[in-house]
């Protein structure tokens, strides 16, 4: 028999393939050449080999060219064991569609859809292609996979707060970084201020403890009992907290919790520096409707409001804390109110005691950086002015 490729392993090539066959999950086409070495390497021919491993011996010019087990043999001696055992590259179908099609088919999928349809589908795609190209049909396995590509799922659509980021939205932007930028000081200290809404939810049936081997157990119906406001406050440069549970979150619950920010908790500041959003009710009109004017003024007068740009709360620090209590406190059903602040007020006793600090990070160096083209190119406008 006219052998073309002579295999002789080396002894450690013998052990790593004696180490694959012995044991362990492995790819099956794998371990067939492992076979096929192993086989080849003690002498047994071709054709023996194929029927003992089942894999091809077709003839071509009598040799055994054509066949798995002279392709395997032929990858070892031209390259190394790990050549042998790996795969050649595959060619495949074509692709269905050229670049330009393609490029075609990610702009019709980022149009808007035909009219009388909300979004566009793999199978709208796929007919929209074969009338804008010369194909005579096309899959939506096709389409599918293009767009994949691109990362492109026409059907999707996320909605969030499209912020408008002008001059206006910079200025309120770096001036409430600058508080947080600046050091703690007990005479003007910055307290951020927010609130949420929370619901009421009590049990039909009681819950069933966990147990070794068993999680708690609840049922999937409640009672809703209602709702409360939280409005929280937050020192932004030491470890302070207090939440405030109202019924309501009206005007006059904004003007109390101003009250209580200066004649409570802050009666030794010489000026307090609050940071709110834009909801209707914080207004210093809000105090002149709750209180007479010489109170109303005399509270507002110890208080210096920092807005947030609009659409832009995330810039509130206690948004951070409020999304804190929720996942350590309220994560739960609690459907009495007395409940809800004697629980409340144990996780802020808790996390003052411990001196948690929201860590903000956002400097306005960094909101330059990333805003890049919210502030002029300075260099251009020397050049325009000097021009």
């Amino acid at each position: 028999m006219n052998i073309r490729y002579r295999v002789e392993l080396h002894e450690a090539e013998r052990t790593q393939l004696a180490a694959l066959l012995s044991g362990g999950k492995r790819a099956a086409r794998k371990l067939k050449r492992a076979q096929i070495l192993m086989a080849a390497d003690a002498g047994i021919a071709d054709e023996d080999i194929a029927n003992s491993v089942s894999v091809g011996a077709r003839k071509w010019r009598s040799h055994f060219a054509g066949s798995t087990v002279c392709r395997t043999k032929r990858r070892f001696v031209e390259g190394n064991l790990e050549f042998a055992r790996g795969e050649e590259a595959r060619p495949g179908a074509a692709r269905k569609l050229s670049g330009k099609e393609t490029a075609l088919l990610v702009a019709t999928a980022c149009s808007s859809p035909p009219q009388g349809r909300a979004r566009w589908t793999l199978d709208l795609l796929a007919g929209a292609m074969v009338r804008l190209t010369e194909h005579e049909g096309l899959s939506r396995e096709t389409v599918r996979r293009r767009l994949a590509e691109d990362d492109l799922k026409p059907w999707r659509r996320d909605m969030g707060c499209m912020a408008q980021v002008d001059g206006s939205y910079v200025a309120r932007m770096e001036d409430v970084l600058d508080l947080y930028a600046e050091k703690a000081d007990p005479k003007r200290p910055v307290v951020c201020f927010d609130e949420s809404p929370t619901r009421l939810i009590g049990e039909v049936r009681q819950p069933v403890p966990a147990a070794p081997g068993q999680p708690e157990r609840y049922d999937c119906e409640y009672r809703r009992n209602g709702t409360a406001n939280l409005f929280v406050f937050l020192d932004a440069h030491r470890p302070w907290r207090h939440v405030k549970v109202t019924a309501r979150r009206t005007a006059r619950d904004f003007a109390l919790c101003m009250q209580d920010l200066a004649d409570t908790h802050y009666p030794e500041a010489e000026l307090i520096r609050v940071v709110l959003d834009n909801l209707s009710t914080h207004t210093a009109g809000a105090l002149h409707e709750t209180f007479p004017a010489p109170k109303a003024r005399r509270i507002l007068q110890r208080l210096e409001v920092h807005d947030t740009p609009k659409h832009a709360s995330w810039l509130n620090m206690v948004e951070i804390e409020i999304g804190v209590l929720r996942g350590q406190c309220l994560d739960r059903r609690i459907g009495e109110r007395d409940v809800l602040v004697a629980e409340i007020a144990a996780w802020q006793k808790q996390r003052n005691a411990s001196g948690a600090r929201v860590k903000w990070k956002f400097t306005p160096q960094k909101a330059r950086a990333k805003l890049p083209r919210a502030h002029p190119d300075t260099a251009g406008s020397k050049a325009t002015d000097a021009g």
